[in-house]
């Protein structure tokens, strides 16, 4: 016989003490289990009913665990904590982590009081970057166009060449781009953190702490942005809990 998974909390994030409150959004793992707040002090949790399993990544979950949080987020300051953290009760809720780290958690949510958290991506369109490589790169071009009619096999070595120039002319032409992007929103925030790059188009890859009502003034320069080289670079902009700027350790022993 399968043993029934023992039933804990799902945690979403912490904010400070407020009366009770059952949220809109449903929990982690589709059974429609309410979303609701423990309370220990003057902090609460943000949790559900939920088996004390490893939740799959899958979009479903993934996309139930941050539209708990953003409805949070559009009413309380809340320090996020990361997918699939469960709870083994909620008296461990109260007792190990709202009451055992209340100076902690405090503190952060103090640090992270009216700001957010903005992460923008920019990515250069292939083909535009490429075609700008070549006409700008006269020995690219130039090495390009002798292997014009021939074939793989004879102009093997050439071709690993071209890879390689091509290869270190977007380094340096990421180096340069991601230095004006950085140059234009670094100054607007608080805090800066420069993730890595994921794919060969990949320009900037970061996250920025603003303050609540820097936001309008961070749009409008992406935007400027875009005027000056969006025909080159498509850039992705997106509102998310700070997790870029919180280290939270639950541990429930």
């Amino acid at each position: 016989m399968e043993r029934t998974p023992t039933e804990g909390k799902y945690l979403y994030g912490i904010i400070r003490g407020s009366p009770p409150r059952v949220f809109t959004n449903r929990g982690v793992g589709g059974r429609g289990d309410p979303v609701y707040t423990v309370h220990a002090g003057d902090l609460a949790a943000i949790v559900s009913d939920s088996p004390i399993i490893e939740y799959d990544q899958s979009r479903r979950n993934l996309l139930a665990h941050t539209q708990v949080q953003e409805e949070v987020m559009e009413q309380f300051t809340i320090l996020p904590v990361r997918f699939g953290v469960i709870a083994p009760s909620a008296e461990a809720i109260q007792q190990k982590l709202l009451l055992r780290q209340a100076a902690e958690l405090t503190d952060i949510l103090e640090q992270l009081h009216g700001r957010m958290e903005v992460g923008v991506k920019a990515f250069w369109f292939e083909e535009a970057i490429f075609s700008e490589i070549v006409a700008s790169t006269p020995p690219i071009r130039e090495l390009r166009d002798s292997l014009i009619g021939r074939s793989p096999a004879e102009s093997y070595y050439e071709r690993i060449r071209l890879g390689e120039m091509i290869s270190a002319e977007l380094t340096h032409r990421r180096t340069t781009d991601a230095e004006l992007i950085l140059s234009r929103l670094q100054p607007l925030a608080e805090q800066v953190q420069i993730g890595a790059v994921l794919t060969d188009r990949m320009v900037v890859n970061a996250a920025f702490l603003l303050p609540n009502e820097r936001k309008a003034t961070f749009d409008a320069a992406v935007d400027t942005l875009d005027a000056e080289i969006g025909q080159r670079m498509l850039f992705k902009v997106s509102t998310a809990p700070p997790y870029n700027f919180v280290t939270l350790t639950i541990n429930w022993d």
